[in-house]
């Protein structure tokens, strides 16, 4: 009886201990209840969420996906897992800004170009139409942004 109050206790303080990345992508309990394949991969899990949400609400992720199956802008593993990790996501109307931004920068001949919005900032690849980072107005401060050659700020 007392080893199994003592496996219980370790369990249940096992929960509380945080886990690195990797372990994290192996956990099968993910944020709405929803339940990951072991072997799945980071766009399948996001995939089943955005066939399980309903239309009503206002996208995050799954808005992202879209966008990458219309042929609109793309966004890049890194700047999904930069979002994810800095909790930043973009309703329509703000991917249609960004994604307004981006035509304009195209149209006077830039290449890669740093978007300023309100409460965060994109890096994004104009030739490729892919934002390749975001960041949150906190990591915004004392940064040098390299390898751009436009700013719009929207």
């Amino acid at each position: 009886m007392d080893k199994m109050k003592l496996a219980n206790s370790l369990s249940r303080i096992d929960n509380l201990i945080p886990k690195a990345p990797s372990e994290i992508k192996n956990d099968k309990n993910i944020q709405g209840g929803a339940e990951a394949k072991e072997s799945g991969s980071f766009k399948e899990t996001l995939e089943g969420l955005i066939a399980s949400t309903p239309a009503q609400e206002t996208p995050k992720a799954g808005a992202l996906a879209k966008s990458n199956e219309t042929g609109a802008l793309k966004f890049s593993n890194h700047a999904i897992e930069r979002m994810q990790s800095r909790g930043i996501s973009y309703d329509p109307a703000r991917l249609a800004k960004l994604d307004e931004a981006v035509k304009k920068a195209a149209a006077k001949g830039s290449k890669d170009t740093l978007v300023l919005m309100d409460d965060s900032a994109a890096i994004v690849s104009v030739k490729n139409n892919t934002v390749v980072t975001v960041m949150d107005k906190n990591n915004l401060k004392e940064n040098v942004f390299t390898n751009i050659d436009s700013t719009i700020v929207i």
